[in-house]
């Protein structure tokens, strides 16, 4: 599932995203902006950012979610270099009306995330920064988010307008939501599953 995740999610950003000039929070944010300044491919410049990162959270965070985050790290920049050099001829840019691919980027975008950590595995580097990050300050995992990826997106407005940024946090909004609903999906089955049994139990 972590493949099939990686996959949705890198043709998502590639499509979506970076041919309607929509930008992106976390590491992918960043690669993006390093993509438009230095035309320097994304999954190039996540590679260099995830490993290090997921070396030394291996530290503080467990060896099955360290696998799983290298599987996902590695798998999403092979499968968007794939993407980048093969479909480039395949565009979807929807031109004014960016309300669309950031709706349908953010869906995708959302899903894809979703069945990463579903699966018990993380997008890269950010996600760990994140964990360990509201680990230590006690404050939330979303507000963690919000704030990397809002600085992001501020730094962004260097190659985008404020229309396309604007969008872009719709789409990260739907993203986040779509992510949600997927994630928590399977633990809303183990607690049926959890109470199907007492209640078997107990007749």
């Amino acid at each position: 599932m972590i493949l099939i995740g990686s996959f949705i999610l890198a043709t998502t950003l590639y499509h979506f995203h970076y041919q309607n000039n929509l930008a992106e929070g976390g590491f992918i944010g960043i690669a993006l902006l390093v993509k438009n300044a230095l035309n320097i491919s994304p999954s190039i410049t996540t590679l260099l950012l995830d490993i290090p990162i997921i070396l030394i959270a291996g530290l503080y965070l467990g060896r099955k979610l360290l696998i799983n985050t290298t599987i996902g790290a590695i798998s999403f920049s092979v499968f968007y270099s794939i993407i980048e050099k093969t479909s480039s001829n395949i565009t979807f840019n929807f031109g004014n009306h960016l309300w669309i691919p950031a709706i349908l980027g953010g869906i995708f975008a959302g899903l894809g995330l979703g069945l990463i950590l579903r699966s018990g595995g993380a997008t890269g580097g950010d996600d760990l920064i994140t964990i360990i990050m509201s680990k230590k300050s006690k404050i939330s995992i979303g507000k963690v988010y919000f704030i990397f990826d809002f600085i992001i997106l501020l730094c962004s407005l260097s190659y985008l307008s404020w229309n396309e940024v604007g969008y872009t946090i719709l789409s990260v909004a739907i993203c986040a939501k779509v992510t949600e609903l997927v994630y928590e999906s399977k633990f809303q089955k183990k607690s049926v599953t959890i109470k199907t049994n007492e209640k078997r139990l107990h007749a």
